[in-house]
């Protein structure tokens, strides 16, 4: 009696979380509020000025979009590519919407939508660096590269350099403080982040791939479980697409080049 009880109790508990992973929408609908992590350190993505508190990018754009499609009030909340997974499986938010690279780590736990951007990856050094000149400079002998901890070049680069010495450290401004101080070499990032470094510092030089190097999708991400909240997110990225908003957005933050319209 007491394990048909407890066998009836798990089919009960079971069918009730597939009922709940199910009706994310109905719960945004219900609320009137759509929560969604964005990383506030990301230029041209979703960044909060510093003086005005103020959050902008194509991202902030297509959020508001999505929640003036649902009729509901946006609410973000602040994320990063470090807690990323924690975030979105811990129900902190229904979305992340800051340009989430796809790669095989975050595919195991999460759901995306179709891409949306597309980046190659690029190396920041300082205009006074004398060993990094050209692409092919940087995984040489005696070269310290620098990426930050949770981003999609932290295993790209461990897979990638064979000759340099990589270090990984905890946010991008501190990698940033790494290069300019002269204690590394170069910083790896991408895009929309080597454009922050160009119109924000008097100190960063861009070093770009001679080739492709390794281009990553950009898109959404979710929880894992919920097909209805999954197809209304990629139908509200095909409309944008098609309707000319992503393209806008893109073109207000200056991310046109790298904008997945296909």
């Amino acid at each position: 009696m007491t394990r048909a009880w407890l066998f009836a109790a798990l089919l009960v508990m079971l069918s009730t979380q597939g009922y709940a992973d199910e009706r994310r929408l109905g719960r945004i609908l219900a609320a009137k509020q759509l929560r969604v992590c964005v990383w506030p350190d990301y230029y041209g993505i979703s960044f909060r000025n510093p003086k005005t508190q103020t959050l902008s990018g194509i991202d902030i754009d297509m959020a508001e979009a999505l929640a003036s499609d649902l009729g509901v009030a946006v609410r973000f909340i602040d994320s990063s590519f470090a807690r990323l997974i924690e975030d979105l499986t811990g129900d902190k938010c229904d979305v992340a919407m800051f340009a989430i690279g796809i790669n095989p780590q975050r595919l195991e736990k999460l759901r995306f939508t179709r891409p949306h951007l597309a980046s190659d990856i690029y190396a920041i050094t300082t205009r006074s660096n004398r060993r990094i000149q050209s692409w092919n400079d940087i995984d040489q002998p005696g070269s310290l590269v620098v990426v930050a901890k949770g981003t999609l070049h932290e295993p790209v680069m461990r897979q990638k350099l064979k000759a340099a010495e990589l270090l990984v450290v905890e946010t991008p401004h501190v990698g940033e403080q790494e290069v300019q101080s002269g204690r590394a070499d170069a910083f790896m990032t991408d895009y929309p982040f080597s454009r922050r470094m160009l119109e924000t510092t008097d100190w960063a030089r861009l070093i770009t791939p001679d080739s492709t190097y390794h281009v990553t999708p950009y898109a959404y991400a979710m929880q894992r479980g919920d097909d209805t909240w999954h197809a209304r997110m990629e139908r509200f990225v095909a409309d944008t697409k098609k309707d000319g908003r992503l393209l806008a957005a893109a073109k207000r933050h200056k991310l046109d080049p790298i904008v997945v319209l296909d």
